[in-house]
């Protein structure tokens, strides 16, 4: 990942990072436009008829869909403590704690969250959803593949190009997510491949799968924050299933006064490992 971060890496400050990365992203959007680029009006949110059991539906769910058997080859690993730790989230109402379109698991605010940036031995895991990357994405949408080339005019045009080369390269694992299992998998095997080592994360997805699967995250006890996604969402169980076989003709979007919050959060976390101002 290091030749994709030069442009980031060269300069000397977060700004600079900034005003590089905009310029080369309105050239490219004159020189060659996004058919997807304009914001597509937002689904409704999830219907009445969905929410209801829906912790109940995404075990369902996971359970019947689970081809690689993720959930018992990890789940026995620990079976006592994840399942303790299972139970005591779906006693909860919610598995998370919502501050606008940020979805906190584990810790209680923001404020927390930044605490945990300053850990520059923890792991930082960043996962994209393949649902925002445009329709002309160069490495294809339902792929964990993103080349991130900021000299690709799509990619430049891209907030998920723009993040990746926005984090810091030590102990930073950028996800490019097509499936639930996918994810769960791989927090999975990060976890258990780093037992003296503290694991967060910042992942970008529907609010549907937001709402579903905060409890298995709560299982394994990692913290982080979910990134609730606009546009074209998922707000069925039907549209969900469908878009976890990659067939997801509308676009979704991180908002942009959201993609400020996260730029903010990943600026922290460059700042402790750079020293950048």
């Amino acid at each position: 990942m290091n030749d994709k971060l030069k442009l980031w890496n060269d300069s000397q400050s977060w700004q600079e990072f900034e005003k590089k990365w905009e310029e080369g992203a309105a050239e490219a959007r004159l020189k060659h436009p996004l058919k997807t680029a304009a914001h597509l009006p937002s689904m409704p949110g999830i219907t009445e008829a969905t929410r209801s059991f829906l912790k109940w539906k995404s075990l369902k769910y996971l359970l019947a869909h689970d081809k690689n058997r993720v959930i018992p080859r990890h789940l026995f690993r620990r079976p006592i403590k994840y399942t303790c730790a299972l139970l005591k989230s779906c006693l909860k109402k919610k598995s998370y704690t919502r501050d606008g379109d940020l979805f906190l698991y584990g810790i209680q605010n923001l404020g927390e969250f930044e605490h945990l940036l300053e850990d520059k031995e923890a792991l930082f895991v960043a996962g994209f959803s393949y649902c925002h990357k445009p329709h002309e994405c160069p490495s294809g949408r339902f792929t964990t593949n993103c080349m991130h080339d900021h000299e690709h005019p799509v990619c430049r045009q891209c907030f998920i190009g723009k993040a990746v080369h926005a984090l810091p390269e030590q102990n930073t694992i950028p996800l490019f997510i097509t499936t639930i299992h996918y994810i769960g998998e791989q927090i999975f095997e990060i976890v258990h491949n780093n037992p003296n080592k503290k694991v967060f994360f910042i992942i970008t997805a529907c609010e549907m799968t937001l709402e579903m699967f905060g409890d298995w995250g709560n299982m394994v006890g990692i913290q982080g924050v979910g990134v609730r996604l606009d546009g074209r969402i998922c707000n069925t169980m039907q549209a969900f299933a469908l878009s976890e076989k990659g067939i997801k003709p509308g676009l979704t979007v991180v908002l942009e006064p959201t993609q400020k919050r996260i730029l903010k959060l990943l600026q922290l976390r460059r700042k402790y490992e750079y020293s950048l101002s």
